[in-house]
């Protein structure tokens, strides 16, 4: 068989190859065959059948079908190992002569040096834990009760918006995409995106609430550990966060896939219907994270503010200081706003990224010839990525010992570089195996030709730029490095050059990140359109379990270090927690700066599936009706970011009357002879957070309503350009000007250095001055910061949910 023929249609540019297409847009079979005149047939024959085996991925759809599940088993089977690992640190003492050799370590105890009570500080460790358990469940049950209010009026609303469409007519109609052929009703549409919506809401409110169990679980274990030296309170802390990266991952995996396949059932080969269906899993993901992420942020800088400002500032007494009213529900507020609202945030990102692939792989050749394998590439890569996660999470926990403080950081910076190495090996396999070697994307309304190599390049150069980001971000929020350092000089001064260096640090921080998320775009989208951009995202999220387990981490060990501080252990015990919790400092900058990267390359791919479903053709910046949409849109993360601020401001308010109260009432409290009640103060941040977070949520859930049904589809598509371009800027730089003056002030706490020293004692005034500003950086940090890439991803998952009934009847102004 003479491979001329072969050599000779590859020889021909692709530019001038016209492929002969089927009216459905489907390829013809031996669509080379006019290159192949004059041959005998069987040779023919034999080389047509190589040209038709180019359509097909090396994995078949059994493999798919195996892969996906089995890696998401692993990952909730690992988890549950990690649970039982930490859990065989006991939480009651053990008697006599044995305690040096309990949990399996033959180390002996700091207390039993320093001649402590070993019975009485476990005791009171688990006293604590108990109370933030308490607090926490609390909190979350209430917070979920409200939020579900919402997720039933929500999914009617979706129901009956999109069931409108086509009149709630239960006949077939024409398809979107292809005018040739009949598609599955309206109707059905709206039944399975509410369907899939409330699926994704359930979901995430079950991985912010398992992580934030795992949490409390394991805070009190850190510290018991902590009295055995660094490593091994590390491990534990790693453990637990690992538990949540994992269990989260492959929940969200094994949900969206078993979705995907239970709709097949009903949608059969309408799969551009059945993707457009599965992208409410998104919107439900994302609006619970919304909740998540305020309510919590709301009630944990409440609480930190007023335990701060009192406490530290007017009383000078230290941080978490049992007898500080405020500390409980400052511990509470860890859990629930650092883990409950970051595991909802990520694993909204992961289901929109994941949807925003789906609905345009649906309308490429991946869905018009029903290849499954490669129509599923983004839920592989995910499940590939937690096989790697689990691999880097060894290096971590089994492989390396950490024996001194110095250690923490590079560990688990190395867990970033060793899961970003070796998930660039698992795309590159994945990328060859499950996708065809050429194929077509679809590039509004027209198919554009893309090789297997390039998707592999998308999904690489999201993975790295995320590295990238992380990096960027610990450089300028980790104590270890000049930005933080010279914002702590400039505490000398007093606080106002204090918050000035804070907010230039803040905004020049930018700078990197996004021209990594620019070059991201620009690769992605030069080599695959708006799939490449979808595809890049996941890439960035693809490592999510590790990024989750280091972001975990740092809560974990700021509550460890607060319940030693109120247990009464040794200040070397302090020293140990204070160590873990600067690097959960930097590791949790980290993960916001991955969640925000992440959630402007997610909200660009909905962006794209937004204008192709809603027919746009062109986003043309010169028209007016799509300008007052991009210039509303960039107000709108300032006046989302002055309602999460001042709701924090004014809760912090409450608290802070309330622990002044309370110092000033109550006999002996002071002296440490009275106990104080932080109860109240657990109320005051539930009560005033529930309340305070309706506003902010609803300004993000109406926006895409009222815009899409008054003002059309092309306003609409300018309002979620601006928030994207201001709400990014905003998010990085209030993030990391918010971790800079936090580990400013811990760096003058730790007095690791000559430098250091001179800026210290605490209850110094250039230490003062470090607490303002970290007071200042709390709802920057951890309210408005991390808020705001889910208004972004939010609107825009939101705007595409809706599309049809936006298409169809929107723009009602306009039509006057």
């Amino acid at each position: 068989h003479s491979p001329f023929p072969l050599l000779l249609y590859s020889s021909i540019p692709s530019g001038e190859r016209e492929r002969e297409r089927e009216p459905s847009g489907r390829d013809k079979p031996f669509a080379a065959s006019s290159f192949l005149v004059g041959y005998p047939e069987s040779r023919a024959a034999g080389i047509l059948s190589i040209f038709s085996d180019m359509g097909s991925s090396l994995l078949p759809d059994l493999g798919t079908q195996i892969l996906i599940p089995v890696c998401g088993v692993i990952g909730i089977a690992f988890a549950l190992f990690q649970w039982v690992l930490v859990s065989s640190v006991k939480l009651s003492p053990a008697g006599g002569r044995d305690a040096a050799n309990k949990n399996g370590y033959n180390d002996s105890l700091i207390e039993e040096e320093e001649g402590v009570n070993d019975h009485s500080v476990v005791a009171k460790c688990a006293e604590i834990q108990n109370a933030i358990s308490e607090g926490s469940t609390s909190f979350l049950f209430t917070m979920y009760k409200y939020v579900g209010i919402f997720m039933v009026a929500f999914a009617v609303l979706i129901f009956v918006f999109l069931g409108s469409v086509d009149g709630f007519s239960t006949s077939h109609q024409v398809c979107t995409y292809d005018a040739t052929k009949m598609c599955k009703p309206a109707l059905a549409t709206a039944a399975f995106s509410t369907i899939s919506f409330l699926l994704g809401a359930v979901t995430s409110v079950v991985s912010g609430f398992l992580g934030m169990k795992i949490a409390t679980y394991a805070n009190a274990r850190t510290t018991l550990e902590a009295r055995k030296g660094v490593g091994k309170a590390f491990i534990v802390a790693f453990r637990s966060g690992a538990v949540m990266g994992f269990l989260l991952a492959a929940n969200g995996l094994v949900v969206l896939y078993i979705t995907i396949n239970l709709f097949k059932l009903y949608y059969g080969d309408d799969w551009g219907g059945l993707f457009e269906a599965i992208t409410g899993y998104g919107l439900g993901g994302s609006s619970m994270a919304l909740f998540g992420r305020v309510g919590g942020g709301i009630y944990t800088k409440a609480a930190d503010v007023g335990a701060d400002l009192v406490g530290k500032v007017e009383r000078n007494i230290p941080e978490d200081d049992p007898r500080n009213p405020a500390v409980i529900a400052d511990n509470v507020g860890d859990n629930v706003g650092d883990i409950a609202g970051m595991g909802s945030d990520l694993f909204g990102s992961y289901a929109e990224a994941s949807c925003a692939a789906l609905v345009v792989a649906s309308i490429s050749s991946f869905g018009i010839n029903h290849e499954f394998t490669a129509m599923l590439y983004p839920l592989i890569i995910s499940a590939v990525g937690i096989v790697v996660c689990l691999i880097t999470t060894l290096f971590a926990t089994d492989f390396f010992e950490i024996k001194a403080v110095k250690e923490i950081e590079p560990a688990l910076k190395r867990q970033l570089i060793i899961s970003t190495v070796l998930m660039t090996v698992g795309i590159a396999v994945v990328s060859w195996i499950a996708l065809p070697a050429s194929f077509t994307i679809f590039n509004f309304g027209t198919q554009k030709d893309v090789a297997n190599w390039q998707l592999f390049l998308c999904v690489a150069v999201g993975l790295w730029a995320g590295l990238i980001i992380g990096f960027v971000t610990e450089y300028y929020t980790s104590n270890a490095y000049s930005p933080v350092q010279d914002v702590a000089d400039s505490c000398r001064t007093g606080a106002a050059t204090n918050v000035i260096f804070g907010l230039a640090l803040g905004y020049k921080s930018v700078i990197i990140p996004i021209f990594a998320i620019a070059v991201s775009i620009f690769v992605s989208f030069s080599f695959a359109a708006m799939y490449g951009i979808a595809v890049a995202a996941l890439g960035m999220l693809s490592t999510i379990a590790t990024g989750l387990a280091i972001d975990a981490y740092g809560p974990i060990s700021d509550n460890a270090g607060g319940i030693a501080e109120m247990a009464g252990m040794s200040h070397r015990i302090r020293e140990r927690t204070d160590a873990l919790d600067a690097a959960g400092n930097t590791t949790a900058a980290i993960g916001k700066g991955f969640a925000i990267g992440s959630a402007a390359l997610v909200s660009l791919a909905l962006f794209g599936a937004f204008v192709s479903r809603a027919s746009i053709t062109t986003v043309d910046v010169l028209t007016p009706k799509v300008f007052i949409g991009l210039i509303v849109g960039a107000m709108l993360p300032y006046w989302f970011s002055a309602m999460t601020m001042k709701s924090v401001g004014s809760a912090a308010l409450k608290m802070v009357e309330e622990v002044r109260r309370q110092f000033n009432t109550i006999p002996g409290l002071m002296e440490g002879t009275a106990k104080p009640d932080y109860a109240t103060c657990v109320k005051i941040s539930t009560d005033a957070s529930i309340k305070e977070m309706i506003p902010p949520g609803a300004l993000v859930m109406l926006t895409p309503l009222v815009v899409g049904i008054f003002f059309g589809v092309e306003t609409l598509s300018g309002v979620l350009a601006g928030s994207l371009v201001s709400g990014v800027q905003i998010a990085i730089s209030a993030s990391n000007t918010g971790g800079a003056w936090d580990n400013a002030k811990k760096y003058i706490e730790a007095g690791a250095s000559e430098h250091a020293r001179s800026l210290g004692p605490k209850g110094s005034d250039p230490h003062k001055a470090a607490v303002i500003g970290d007071t200042i950086g709390d709802p920057l940090k951890d309210t408005s910061g991390p808020s705001l890439n889910i208004l972004i991803k939010l609107m825009a998952v939101e705007s595409l949910v809706f599309a049809p009934f936006f298409a169809t009847h929107g723009g009602l102004l306009f039509k006057l």
